[in-house]
């Protein structure tokens, strides 16, 4: 899409001040695709025209609303059922027993999934818990997605989902198990919405609940971050994160080399604890 680069970095300084997502060289390509339903809605022609009616000195409240179009549009809301199927398989066959072990005495557990698009990494979450119901009988199990896309989090909430949602990442098995089908797609049952809330939140901001959480999935998130602000972000997690809790990041995504905050978790692809002192570390130790 040909725009001046005074227009292109308008829209990078937005996304910005608003995300804490930067706009690289290399992600400019698809901005003109992202923007194509923004631009067919307000009768826009080009980039340079929609920086122009953003940039007005006395912004109507329909301006202030279009900046939010337009950055909710640049917003990668990319996700699907049990997604990345080796590293979340680490959370049924390994983590949840390991934690289930640690909460025996308490029998509440906390997770996190900061970054949730539109919900679909929760309600996976919350498959497996409905699928291990016996495990966890007597338990209080507390699924909390946020994301920064007002959009995304109305999707989420609603859990409706069309053909192909649903067909990337589960089976026919599962989805007659877990969903109803809806003229309008496949509904997910209340008895795996139970335990699971939504709500808007930027993963740089205070942590989103008091207590803190058992398990943090962070996905994906931190890779359109610079190193400044990706630091900020694992400040954020490590506040969020109880001291043997565990924190789980995309497979294209580290904490060596980024933040002081997390370590390694032993034995585990894509996961991190808490950074401990040498006292503290045989607590979090292998897996027993």
């Amino acid at each position: 899409m040909d725009a001046s680069p005074a227009s292109y970095q308008y829209i990078a300084d937005l996304l910005a001040e608003r995300t804490g997502q930067h706009l690289t060289e290399s992600r400019r390509w698809r901005v003109g695709t992202a923007l194509s339903g923004v631009f067919r809605e307000h009768g826009i022609s080009n980039l340079d025209q929609l920086v122009c009616l953003l940039d007005e000195p006395r912004r109507r409240s329909h301006d202030r609303d279009l900046a939010t179009e337009v950055v909710e549009a640049l917003l990668n809301n990319e996700t699907y059922f049990f997604r990345d199927k080796p590293t979340f398989d680490q959370i049924p066959q390994l983590i949840l027993p390991e934690l289930r072990r640690r909460r025996e005495q308490a029998r509440r557990l906390s997770i996190w999934c900061a970054g949730c698009s539109t919900g679909q990494e929760v309600h996976s979450l919350a498959m497996l818990f409905e699928d291990q119901k016996a495990d966890w009988e007597g338990w209080t199990i507390d699924i909390l997605g946020t994301d920064i896309s007002h959009k995304a989090i109305r999707a989420a909430r609603a859990g409706l989902y069309s053909q192909f949602e649903v067909q990337r990442g589960l089976g026919v098995a599962e989805m007659l198990r877990h969903f109803d089908e809806d003229p309008a797609g496949w509904q997910i049952r209340d008895h795996v919405r139970h335990i699971t809330r939504f709500q808007q939140d930027n993963v740089l901001s205070a942590p989103p609940a008091r207590a803190r959480f058992d398990l943090v999935l962070c996905r994906n998130v931190l890779l359109y971050f610079d190193h400044a602000t990706r630091a900020v972000a694992f400040d954020r997690l490590a506040e969020a994160l109880v001291h043997d809790g565990f924190l789980m990041l995309g497979a294209g995504e580290t904490v060596v080399g980024q933040t002081r905050a997390f370590a390694p978790a032993p034995d585990l692809l894509s996961t991190y604890g808490r950074a401990a002192e040498p006292a503290e570390r045989a607590e979090f130790g292998a897996f027993v």
